[in-house]
């Protein structure tokens, strides 16, 4: 529903930027016409170089930080002189002061919490312009985990409002009942009176349904003394109500409208849904009843190549990838995420723990966020929960990440308590946890700190000395009322098809961690489930020459691992097949190749050039006396099948030769089949795009994959041909990579080389419809090209 009363519009173009420190820059008569011109979001640091001089250091991936300005001048028409107007950032990376017109609007230091500003009492209007002027200070590094970018680097609004409004974040909907027939649903809205005088109004709220049928409706009057507000609560039935979920994540929208007799003064809108969540000492996760294991991926806020200023486009390609893969939960680690982000979990079916902080009063880093919890923690939350807790993917608050102060610290209980009673004031619908990574340790973390979580994080939890194999039973045993989930657990460690053969960090061992706690985490209802550190390769936490952290399923450019395919077998309920190494072995002819396979299927026969290795079956979960999936199910249909592992992955010892390895899996009565083909040289260049049309917005984007192809068209994975894009049109390239850990290539160019066969380019449509062609070149390479279609909004 489009608002009719209230104005709320983007104010992410035409602005200016200066990289360096200008005092004067504050002054509404500085001259800012050199400076560059650019659009937001937008993140300096992504634009590099990479040195290892700089002082962010691997935490913060060898990239620059350093002071920024920005300016934008806009003009306001003479009908809002009895208006409100605010400013609102979704995050500025950090340490911002705004200005406008020579007016200090205020400082703001967190580089994660959204915010906003008056600026009502120092605009012009009409001709005269006015000018917005905002300093950022991301120079002292390191100061955080991980990479954080430096600008403004998420959206921001101007909105324009009555004088009697809706407040900011100001309406909070909880569902106390909820069945399948019926659910009560309470919608809380703070209004604002800023007139000098009482108004009596009226609220009318509607609960819309997705094909924007209104389905109930309440009416509410209150007078409003001057300069003072008050909260609204209204309730409503909604009948046979249709309850979001992972499978349908369906929302509902609550609309507000504001009168003062019969005149409309402010509307506002909240997208809400019904749903019943609990955690449970003994069953874990349930939402709506039903009982839910966590499949979980822990998330920084970059998106490779672009930085911290990602595009929707970007987010949303990757949670589909996540979506395949079958992960259903995200964990926001360790700030809080964009708006947008939040929008597409409600949107797409995810769980999410929306996280507050790295840092207390102890800080990991020289500075940090300890510089200022003291005075700005209980501001910080509380803004996080105000802007998102009416999220219905939300299900768990978390308050810190491996917070020093979990341990023999007398302070910690004390300060995690006002955090959580903080949470538990202004939503007590959801349970607070911390990440934990001292449970088990030396020192531990204390008892009482532990007491004061509804649900206990634990970060590796098989980290510490006879957890190693007991895990969470220890705990189990000794609080068995304690509600658990795994915040952090280990992934699997590798670059994109990067084998090697032999030694301690060969390919064959690198599995076996990730999958003992994802069976223990399977296999115990107590355990709510678990979070894979992480879901996508991020910038930063590395050591020179790399720039990146490689202990995720999905690389930076959302190119898939080998390890993509085991959560998928072990997370999905499709048939996976899925084999590696690759088959190009260019003079290891005669020698013994380990041969891997995530699958879930029954069993898999391995063949080389048609003989055949035999067949391997692991069993997990056991058939036990199942009459639909144990053993007899499989006597009675012929083929009975014992198992080879007890491992979550397959294994062959195969001699080499070149030709074609093939995996031919069955389950139940399908049959999947996988292959690896030993390809020929580099011949030409194959094009992938993940949309063939774009919305010309100049924010909409697309992402290209560029393959090296031998001549029979099978990608060559040990290909690293340099490949240069060339767009023509509507349209521009943002960024460039190929999820090499140690490329220092920039990402702000046209030119990339290929990495293992693969390479991708981000092109940006602008604010014009036609066409966007990009024609890629390598020397020696057929050439390739693409056009994709840019559409009105």
């Amino acid at each position: 529903m489009t608002l009719k009363w209230r104005r709320r519009d983007s104010f992410d173009f035409n602005w200016k930027f200066f990289k360096g420190d200008v005092a004067e820059a504050k002054n509404a008569d500085f001259d800012d016409s050199k400076w560059r011109s650019v659009d937001l979001p937008h993140d300096w640091s992504i634009e590099g170089p990479f040195s290892q001089d700089n002082p962010a250091g691997g935490g913060g991936a060898y990239l620059p930080g350093g002071v920024g300005w920005y300016s934008k001048r806009f003009k306001l028409s003479e009908q809002y002189l009895v208006k409100k107007i605010f400013i609102e950032f979704d995050g500025i990376y950090k340490n911002s002061d705004v200005w406008v017109n020579n007016h200090h609007l205020g400082f703001h230091p967190y580089g994660y919490t959204s915010f906003y500003y008056d600026m009502t009492p120092y605009l012009n209007y009409g001709d005269k312009e006015n000018i917005l002027a905002v300093r950022v200070d991301n120079s002292r590094q390191p100061d955080a985990r991980w990479y954080t970018g430096s600008g403004i680097y998420r959206h921001v609004w101007i909105t324009i409002t009555d004088k009697l409004h809706v407040a900011q974040w100001g309406t909070y909907i909880t569902t106390p009942k909820i069945s399948e027939d019926f659910a009560r649903v309470v919608i809380r809205t703070r209004v604002v009176n800023e007139y000098d005088d009482e108004k009596q109004c009226t609220l009318t709220t509607s609960i819309i349904d997705q094909d924007g049928n209104e389905i109930s409706t309440n009416e509410t009057q209150h007078s409003i003394i001057a300069h003072q507000e008050h909260e609204f609560i209204q309730t409503f039935n909604v009948q046979k109500p249709h309850l979001w979920s992972i499978e349908n994540p369906y929302l509902y929208k609550a609309y507000n409208t504001l009168r003062v007799g019969k005149e409309p003064v402010d509307d506002y809108e909240t997208t809400f849904g019904i749903r019943s969540i609990l955690f449970d000492a003994d069953k874990g996760f349930l939402l709506n009843g039903r009982q839910v294991k966590i499949k979980g991926v822990c998330l920084h806020h970059d998106g490779g190549c672009v930085g911290a200023a990602v595009p929707e486009a970007v987010l949303e390609r990757r949670l589909k990838i996540l979506k395949e893969m079958g992960c259903n939960a995200i964990r926001c680690s360790h700030y809080p995420p964009a708006p947008e982000l939040l929008d597409m979990c409600d949107r797409m079916g995810f769980l999410v723990m929306d996280e507050a902080f790295d840092e207390w009063r102890i800080g990991k880093f020289k500075y940090g966020y300890h510089d200022y919890f003291d005075e700005w923690a209980i501001k910080d939350l509380e803004s996080m929960i105000y802007r998102d807790r009416n999220h219905p993917c939300i299900i768990i608050w978390s308050v810190g990440n491996e917070i020093p102060e979990q341990t023999i610290l007398p302070d910690g209980p004390i300060i995690l308590k006002k955090l959580v009673d903080t949470v538990h004031r202004l939503d007590p619908t959801r349970p607070v946890t911390a990440a934990c990574d001292n449970i088990g340790a030396e020192p531990p973390t204390t008892i009482e700190f532990l007491e004061l979580l509804d649900v206990v994080g634990y970060n590796y939890v098989d980290r510490w000395g006879e957890r190693k194999e007991l895990m969470y039973s220890i705990d189990r045993h000794l609080f068995p009322k304690r509600k658990m989930i795994g915040t952090e657990v280990s992934s699997i460690m590798e670059v994109r098809d990067e084998y090697v053969l032999e030694g301690p960090k060969g390919y064959i061992s690198n599995m076996i961690d990730a999958e003992e706690i994802w069976r223990f985490t399977r296999i115990h209802d107590y355990v709510s489930g678990m979070f894979i550190w992480a879901g996508i390769e991020y910038l930063g936490e590395s050591r020179w020459p790399y720039i990146s952290f490689v202990g995720a399923p999905i690389d930076r450019c959302g190119f898939k691992k080998d390890s993509f395919y085991f959560y998928k077998s072990q997370w999905t309920e499709e048939p996976v097949l899925y084999i590696f190494p690759h088959w190009n072995w260019k003079g290891k002819e005669g020698h013994v190749i380990p041969v891997i396979c995530y699958t879930n299927c029954d069993e898999v026969e391995l063949f080389l050039n048609g003989k055949s290795y035999g067949k391997q079956r692991y069993q997990f979960p056991r058939q036990g006396m199942d009459p639909n999936k144990g053993w007899f199910w499989y006597v009675k249909h012929g083929f009975p099948i014992p198992p080879t592992t007890v491992d979550l992955h397959l294994l062959w010892f195969v001699p080499y030769e070149p030709g074609t390895l093939m995996a031919i899996g069955r389950k139940g009565d399908k049959i999947v089949i996988y292959k690896r083909i030993t390809t020929g040289e580099p011949a030409k260049i194959g094009l992938e795009i993940d949309k063939e049309t774009v919305i010309a917005d100049g924010r909409d984007c697309f992402h290209l994959t560029a393959k090296i192809l031998d001549k029979d068209g099978n990608i060559v994975p040990t290909a690293d041909n340099m490949l240069t894009f060339h767009v023509e049109g509507e349209g521009k390239i943002i960024g460039v990579d190929n999820g090499d850990p140690a490329s220092h290539e920039p990402f702000k160019t046209n030119q990339r080389r290929a990495f293992h066969g693969l390479c991708l380019a981000i092109i940006q449509a602008t604010n014009n419809p036609g066409k966007i062609t990009v024609r890629v070149i390598s020397p020696n390479l057929e050439p390739a090209e693409i056009t994709v279609k840019s559409i009105k909004p």
